[in-house]
Parts: C-alpha cells; structure tokens; sequence
C-alpha cells in the first residue's frame, strides 16, 4: 500500500453523505440527516425514527487527543476478522480518507446492514472483507479505483471549496457510533488501534436514545465543555429516508 496516498477533505453533510452512501449501494430507505442538538427535544422530534448510526466530524483537540491516546495506550492492535464479529472495522490508511470509512462504517453495521443492496458495490466490498484480517480489509480499501470516484465526487458537493489534495492535510476526525450485532455501542474510527465497545444497549434503544446518545457522543462533549473548549462539530444520524 502506498503510504502517501490522500484524499480531499470531506464535509459532514447530508448533501454530501447521502450521494456518498447511496452511490456505494445504500438504499434509499435509510439517510443522514443533520443533528443540530442531542438535547432539544424539538430538534430530536425533526429526525426520522427509528435511527441506526451516529457520524460525528469533529477537530483533533488537544484535549480529545490525550484522551484517546491514553485510552489506546495499553490496548492491542485488532486482529478480528470473520461473520461472529460484532461490528465490521476498517482501518484507516488512506491520509484524509476519514470521512469515506466512516460512512463505511455506518452503513455496514447494525440495522443499517439489512439496507445495503444486493450485487452494490459495499455489499461486495463487505462480502470480500468479512473473512479478512484487518491488513487485508484496508487494502481492499485503499487500492479500490471505484470507492475513490465515488469520494471523490462527492466530496465535490459540499457548501466549502475542496481544497487541493497535495496541499491539503485535514486535521479533523470522523467517527462512527453504531449499534454492534452484541446490542453494544461500538465506537469505530479507522485511525485509533481497534473498535472501542462503549457498552450494553437496551433492546429497543436507537441511536437517538438516552441510552445510545450517553454511550456515545454525550461523554465527549461534556469533556469538551468542562475545560471550556470552544471545539466546533458536526453530528450527522443515519436514519429513516425518503425512498425514490
């Protein structure tokens, strides 16, 4: 694999998730929908229910790196492969590629899982993968011409300008929160050492629940707001679409 190998940045966006998504073989049952507030009851009340996945895009601070770094600090390098896996993880080895592994990540997990097409291209990516460990997963990754054009032509529909590749180093982050085939949250962000378990979910908690949202993105948040930072994210849920 080529270790110099990038992509332009990609915006946490409906308007560029969901060509993303769908183009890779999604249906069009499910869909991102922009998450203004965790908290408001009005704002939760505009999103489709049930929902299935979290994607958050948000800056590597210094304080959300330490944390991570000390939470990675004595874990080992994940080796899982094969269908009894709870979740399907892909590691990051593309520079700049997060936000294409965390929509893998979010539609190949969890319920979004039944929605994915039949013969699309992520349910043969998936059907390739399954049994791989995960070196092989991310070459599978890096080396498909067909996961490159349709990032790269999504990522051209966002609201900013896409900045040039070659001079363009993102320094933000994308993960994905989803609901593993155990009932347990699952934290998956290619660039950390292994999938993170956040814990035992209720049988009918959706990632909009009490439930989900305080295993999930809550924790990081309260983090970001008890040393004051004024931090930006963005919070996207993969949830109940429109059809045709």
């Amino acid at each position: 694999m080529n270790a110099n190998k990038l992509m332009s940045r990609t915006e946490n966006n409906p308007a560029v998730m969901n060509p993303l998504a769908h183009r890779l073989g999604l249906s069009k049952d499910l869909a991102f929908h922009d998450l203004f507030s965790i908290d408001d009851e009005d704002m939760l009340s505009l999103i489709p229910r049930p929902a299935v996945a979290l994607l958050v895009l948000s800056p590597e601070s210094e304080l959300h790196s330490k944390a991570r770094q000390s939470e990675d600090a004595n874990a080992l390098d994940y080796d899982g492969s094969g269908s009894g896996e709870p979740i399907m993880f892909f590691k990051q080895t593309i520079r700049n590629a997060c936000g294409l592994i965390g929509c893998i990540h979010a539609i190949s997990n969890g319920p979004a899982r039944d929605f994915i097409l039949k013969g699309s291209q992520i349910d043969k990516l998936l059907e390739e993968a399954v049994d791989l460990k995960p070196t092989e997963r991310a070459r599978l990754i890096h080396d498909s011409d067909g996961l490159e054009a349709a990032h790269t032509a999504c990522a051209a529909l966002g609201d900013s300008t896409v900045p040039d590749a070659e001079s363009w180093e993102d320094k933000h982050g994308f993960v994905a929160f989803v609901r593993g085939n155990d009932g347990h949250v699952w934290e998956l962000n290619g660039s950390r050492k292994r999938p993170v378990d956040r814990g035992p979910l209720d049988e009918n908690d959706d990632a909009l629940s009490p439930g989900f949202l305080n295993r999930s993105i809550r924790p990081f948040l309260e983090r970001e707001k008890q040393a004051d930072s004024s931090i930006e994210f963005s919070i996207t849920v993969l949830a109940s679409g429109y059809g045709d």
